[in-house]
């Protein structure tokens, strides 16, 4: 499968997280686009935001990292490009607010819920554990059509 992960990239422990997450797809398989990759310091915004289009229009999913308590605007930016061509898988990893930004994705159909775009979109939510951590993260599923999860 090919997955275009999006995430922040602006420390040495994101951008590390990013590599070894990488690093695991590609194990199994998997082609990954990682922008830190592509992305250089000498970059204008406007490249940057031509290769990252460029990445999640090659992608068959995209994969991202939510973590923090405002998730990074370039990564929900990402998402949104995403929204009506890809499937699109959002976890955390971030204990400190897990439950309660989950709590807030209403499930769909449920009378009252003031529904995301993602979230109208959910198809399940699943536990998924990472080598990288010791604490298993949520991973919610948005699929436009397909049936079946991939193998991730």
């Amino acid at each position: 499968m090919k997955i275009y992960l999006a995430g922040p990239l602006f420390n040495t422990a994101e951008r590390n997280f990013n590599s070894e997450l990488t690093k695991l797809l590609r194990e199994k398989g998997h082609e990954v686009w990682l922008p830190q990759e592509f992305e250089q310091r000498t970059m204008t915004p406007k490249q940057i935001f031509t290769k990252d289009v460029e990445g999640i229009d090659w992608a068959d999913v995209v994969v991202a990292n939510m973590d923090g308590p405002d998730p990074d605007s370039g990564t929900c930016w990402e998402c949104g490009y995403a929204y009506r061509k890809k499937a699109i898988i959002v976890f955390r990893t971030d204990f400190r607010v897990d439950h309660k930004i989950l709590a807030q994705i209403p499930i769909p159909g449920h009378v009252g819920s003031a529904a995301t775009p993602i979230a109208k979109r959910r198809s399940s939510c699943f536990e998924l554990t990472f080598a990288l951590t010791t604490k298993s993260s949520a991973i919610c599923l948005g699929w436009r059509s397909m049936t079946e999860h991939p193998t991730i």
